[in-house]
């Protein structure tokens, strides 16, 4: 998609994260505090990403998440933005910014904590997978 489409298509605030690795304020985001379950997906693909199985309340201010769907989702960049060094998560499919990963999560989970925009997600609840063309999710849940 041309950035011109997205510009078009995505609200002003999806376009800053995704499009210009942009951030949205903590605590007001619509995902932080979100636990209905199903699947969370690319706001620019549609590409599966997380699931709420996968979701906990880390108190970050952001939705944040255990693991992606499939190791495939994301890909992973250094960030030294800040003053700081990170590790940046990105859709894998449309190369959207998606945020960072910390090794602070759950231990008993792996240890990792996916700090992620909502701003960068679509969210589709369980009972409308199958509607929307994502019915090989169910067996998730």
């Amino acid at each position: 998609m041309s950035k011109e489409h997205l510009k078009q298509t995505l609200s002003p605030l999806s376009y800053y994260v995704t499009q210009e690795n942009g951030t949205e304020a903590p605590y007001t985001n619509e995902f932080d505090e979100h636990f209905e379950e199903g699947l969370y997906v690319d706001i620019v693909s549609g590409d599966p990403l997380f699931t709420s199985k996968d979701k906990y309340n880390s108190g970050c201010g952001w939705p944040a998440f255990t693991k992606p769907v499939q190791k495939e989702a994301v890909a992973y960049t250094q960030d030294v933005t800040h003053g700081m060094v990170r590790t940046e998560v990105r859709s894998s499919g449309a190369d959207s910014h998606l945020g960072h990963v910390f090794p602070d999560g759950p231990p008993e989970l792996g240890g990792l904590r996916y700090c992620i925009n909502s701003a960068a997600l679509r969210f589709i609840p369980i009972s409308e997978l199958k509607e929307q063309g994502y019915e090989a999710y169910l067996k998730l849940f």
